[in-house]
């Protein structure tokens, strides 16, 4: 079994408007996650450094980043992030240059969990339809050209508030979607803006991490299924 999570941290600035990476990390201990996608997990402007520093996630937690190409010291690509525990194996991993009208990026990484090889995609999606719809077939295509095939998970915030149109049907064409439940917004979430597809997994459970520190850490609720693969 893995447990796989998205998870968009608001560059680690909670409902109380205080930037707390220490309050993510315990969010993400409450869920216990195997690999888990974050969302804005850099800072926008300046250096746009990493929202939760490398020695806190080295020493404090039991994940680590996936290393990108193009990270330039950050801790993914364009705010996207993949963590996974320490004793996984990162066997590859990609920075994908996706269309977009403003910085958007999406992350891949082919590692092995438990024993099984898998492929992760994390994304953060453009608040435009029709750049959402160029970014989700980019993505496939990507996807779809990899040497081995492998049982895949694609999540992250797609801002798609459509219940199966947009890039939910391009996305939906080819993987299985995840019934978490909405996300979006903590306080009262009723938008399922954070997603989780799969390919080549049978989904055992899922749902929508509601905890009062979840509440308060950020504007979106992390979302989290546990998968075996076929």
């Amino acid at each position: 079994m893995i447990k796989v999570v998205s998870y968009n941290i608001h560059k680690g600035v909670g409902l109380d408007r205080r930037r707390d990476p220490r309050r993510i990390l315990e969010v993400l201990r409450e869920i216990q996650g195997d690999v888990i996608a974050l969302q804005e997990a850099d800072l926008r402007f300046g250096a746009k450094t990493r929202v939760i520093p490398h020695h806190m996630l080295e020493e404090h937690s039991p994940w680590q980043a996936v290393p990108i190409a193009h990270d330039g010291g950050n801790m993914g690509w364009h705010g996207n992030a993949l963590l996974v525990r320490k004793d996984c194996e990162v066997r590859a991993s990609a920075a994908l240059h996706i269309p977009a009208l403003e910085p958007r990026g999406a992350i891949r990484a082919d590692v092995v969990v438990h024993s099984a090889p898998i492929r992760l995609v994390g994304m953060h999606l453009d608040l435009s339809g029709l750049w959402r719809r160029r970014q989700a077939r980019a993505i496939l295509s990507h996807v779809d050209s990899c040497a081995a095939p492998l049982p895949t998970v694609l999540m992250g915030d797609l801002n798609e508030w459509s219940a199966g149109a947009g890039c939910l049907r391009d996305f939906g064409r080819e993987f299985a979607s995840v019934p978490t439940g909405p996300s979006f917004h903590a306080r009262r979430p009723i938008g399922r803006l954070d997603r989780i597809f799969t390919r080549g997994f049978r989904v055992i459970e899922c749902g929508v991490h509601a905890s009062p520190l979840a509440r308060r850490a950020s504007d979106h609720l992390p979302i989290w299924a546990v998968l075996e693969p076929l």
